[in-house]
């Protein structure tokens, strides 16, 4: 029964030292980490803005790769990625916040 249990939380363990990105090839934990790439410091600026006119510049200054205009009821992906800016817009069009992610 101990073997046993030792087995299982070998297994369970072995299950956080890597993760795979192309089958048969491991990647170590910490480079699967993303790094910020998106500094809002530099995007808030642009809160009040018309969302359609500023979002290449806003993404410019915030160092994102690419940026949403996210609009009053639209759905929208719950996936995170760390360089993207979304700017989040009122009835208007206008931004009232931003984020990364």
């Amino acid at each position: 029964m101990r073997t046993a249990l030792i087995g299982l939380t070998m297994i369970a363990l072995s299950g956080c030292a890597a993760t795979v990105s192309e089958p048969g090839q491991a990647v170590p934990q910490s480079s699967a980490i993303q790094p910020l790439a998106c500094n809002l410091n530099r995007a808030e600026s642009f809160v009040g803005k018309p969302g359609d006119a500023v979002a290449e510049d806003a993404r410019a200054a915030s160092g994102a790769k690419s940026v949403r205009v996210i609009r009053p009821g639209q759905a929208v992906t719950q996936d995170y990625r760390a360089d993207r800016l979304n700017l989040e817009t009122d009835d208007a069009g206008n931004v009232v916040r931003v984020s990364c992610g």
